[in-house]
């Protein structure tokens, strides 16, 4: 989906300063993140170590979002305050998710992430910490990233997948849903929360380049999905099951005029 097409010649020079403006935000403040986050990995081991982080991360947004013109409100998230572990499976429609998704999924967490961006200078430091990273063209990777999450998981921490493997650029509400957090979460019995972003979109358009326009996000817990009673042999029927409630979610929502 040519998003960025659509997009007027005032909009892209009004959005594209204020980009500029954004990136230097995100610089400093990630700056300041990461030294935090390097004197967590020297003093703190595992879980502890991503408790710790996930405060910073928590601070770092609740300064760097409002301050880019980028007010959130989350629902549900109830839903997991106090349990779990839990299979968080959200839709992915802008690079910005995971800046929502990681400090605000209530509880320790990681983040099933792609390994790419793991080479940044200093953003890698705050990358590593808190997420699984995964070569997905590589299958010994993807093998060994799948047995890391089942130890997130046993060790209590709740593990964030975005099932549809990348980005959502189409006009679809979601992608099809790969098979891997629903083998996850039946292996390791851990029940699946669906997790439902809107506008992220609209704020980072796909190949919009140097452009940021503020909006609103907002990310909604839905119930969690009991996978008890299920074996490997249903995925499928789960990955549907799942996919089913949050396009029809995400649809009646925006329906709304939300």
């Amino acid at each position: 989906m040519a998003a960025h097409r659509s997009i007027s010649l005032w909009k892209r020079v009004v959005f594209g300063v204020f980009a500029v403006y954004v990136a230097l935000l995100f610089l400093v403040t990630m700056l300041l993140t990461a030294g935090y986050v390097a004197i967590c990995y020297l003093f703190f081991r595992e879980p502890r170590r991503t408790a710790m982080v996930l405060r910073g991360y928590r601070v770092w947004m609740h300064v760097f979002l409002p301050l880019a013109g980028c007010p959130f409100r989350i629902r549900g998230r109830e839903r997991l305050k106090g349990r779990g572990p839990f299979v968080v499976v959200a839709n992915h429609r802008s690079f910005i998710d995971i800046l929502v998704m990681t400090p605000f999924v209530p509880g320790v967490n990681k983040t099933l992430a792609k390994k790419e961006l793991a080479s940044i200078p200093i953003f890698n430091l705050i990358y590593r910490a808190g997420s699984v990273l995964v070569d997905r063209k590589n299958p010994a990777s993807r093998a060994k990233s799948y047995e890391t999450m089942k130890q997130v998981l046993s060790q209590g921490m709740h593990m964030i997948i975005y099932p549809e493997g990348t980005r959502n650029t189409t006009a679809e509400p979601l992608r099809a849903f790969q098979d891997g957090a629903f083998a996850l979460a039946i292996d390791t019995q851990c029940p699946i929360v669906p997790a439902v972003l809107f506008h992220t979109e609209k704020i980072l358009p796909p190949g919009a380049g140097l452009y940021f326009r503020p909006h609103r996000i907002e990310l909604h817990f839905l119930p969690p999905i009991s996978v008890q009673g299920y074996q490997r042999n249903q995925v499928q029927e789960l990955k549907q099951l799942v996919f089913s409630r949050m396009q029809q979610y995400y649809v009646q929502y925006l329906q709304q005029g939300y």
